[in-house]
């Protein structure tokens, strides 16, 4: 199993997530979060007395669990889906999952999925 973390842009997540659905893809977390990487976050500061404002871009994270072999259509769906060509369009990290436990009956392993 491997645990596909993604991070994209709002304005993307309908269209990633109607990819998903037709691809097969049954099970998915997504969290409002914040965040930068490369192209920066807006930031000023002050102290004693001046402004003080940390801004980072609003991004989507979706969690996915897959068996091994659906991993590179997964990867390939987001990449497609999320991709606008503009800086901020996110990242994927795709982690292994050494065990997952359905907690209603304790099944484990793939056939949870």
């Amino acid at each position: 199993m491997k645990k596909i973390e993604a991070i994209i842009r709002p304005l993307r997540l309908e269209a990633v997530k109607t990819a998903l659905a037709e691809s097969g893809v049954t099970g998915i977390t997504v969290s409002d979060v914040r965040g930068s990487g490369r192209q920066g976050g807006h930031s000023s500061s002050a102290f004693r007395g001046e402004e003080y404002i940390i801004q980072l871009p609003p991004k989507i994270k979706l969690e996915i669990v897959v068996p091994e072999a659906d991993v590179e259509a997964v990867v390939t769906v987001l990449m497609d889906q999320a991709r606008t060509g503009e800086e901020g369009d996110g990242k994927i990290f795709v982690l292994s999952a050494l065990d997952a436990i359905r907690v209603r009956t304790g099944e484990t392993g793939d056939s949870i999925l």
